[in-house]
């Protein structure tokens, strides 16, 4: 039987977000079995708390939005959900003084570092970990993304992208912490030169730089490459970090060109299957 994990101990760090490009104050601590991930607004009077659940998704745009009480939300949460997700942690409390999590480099790899410092405490409670016992997909025009009964967690991705540096990348990955922290975690977002002027109008990618995001322009990549196929293999850290909206998966991942909305239509078709077997 696994057990229920938390952290050892809090601990903090503070950044900037990479849409809001808002300064924030994170506090990452532990929290009591069954709670789940929780987000915790500190600079709201209510210091309201948002469950990190597939149902409290309320946005996709860019990034992963979920509500919580009194309409609270946090974004861009997906990239400390897969590092939550791959270095099995099921109870965390989150505290933030802003409705971003830090940036940090772009990647999950910072986020991992931080709750290895924190440490792992077992708890008393039996993990929850949900076996799909069929297949599930969503599709929409050329893009999809399905999980089919698996004997672990495995993702294959399929990403097109018409950049010539780009192209068609294919990655297939058993998925363990081991192989996460080394392949995935530190992959960051793609940014692309053409796109800047309008998702700043958006308010978005404010945060954005060359040091934390991978910027393309129309020829060339302006960033240092940690991988060949850095695209892919962040499409993957975010297809984690967005099923973990779920808790503890076991299941063989199936995506092409998927994205944030796909991936969270996928997350709430599962939910509402697990809701009706629940009874």
């Amino acid at each position: 039987m696994q057990r229920q994990v938390t952290l050892a101990r809090e601990i903090s760090y503070s950044g900037i977000g990479l849409h809001s490009g808002k300064n924030v104050q994170m506090r990452l601590g532990p929290a009591a079995e069954n709670t789940g991930i929780v987000f915790q607004r500190n600079d709201l009077p209510g210091h309201n708390r948002i469950q990190a659940l597939a149902e409290q998704v309320t946005s996709t745009l860019r990034a992963t939005t979920i509500s919580g009480e009194g309409g609270a939300t946090v974004f861009t949460v997906e990239h400390l959900m897969a590092a939550l997700s791959m270095l099995g942690i099921d109870n965390c409390l989150i505290e933030m003084d802003a409705p971003e999590p830090p940036v940090m480099d772009g990647s999950a790899a910072g986020f991992c570092d931080l709750l290895q410092q924190a440490g792992f405490k077992e708890q008393e409670a039996e993990r929850k970990v949900f076996a799909v016992p069929k297949a599930f997909s969503v599709y929409e025009g050329d893009k999809y993304v399905a999980i089919l009964p698996y004997d672990g967690f495995r993702v294959s991705f399929t990403s097109i992208n018409k950049h010539p540096l780009l192209g068609t990348q294919f990655y297939d990955l058993n998925l363990t912490r081991e192989s996460f922290l080394k392949e995935i975690a530190p992959a960051r977002t793609i940014g692309f030169m053409n796109e800047i002027a309008q998702l700043q109008k958006m308010g978005l990618g404010l945060g954005g730089s060359v040091e934390n995001v991978v910027i393309y322009d129309d020829t060339k990549v302006l960033s240092q490459l940690r991988f060949e196929n850095e695209l892919i293999r962040h499409k993957i850290l975010d297809i984690v970090g967005d099923l973990y909206l779920l808790g503890h998966l076991k299941g063989h991942i199936i995506a092409v060109k998927s994205g944030h909305a796909l991936n969270s239509k996928l997350a709430k078709l599962i939910h509402a299957y697990r809701m009706k077997e629940e009874g």
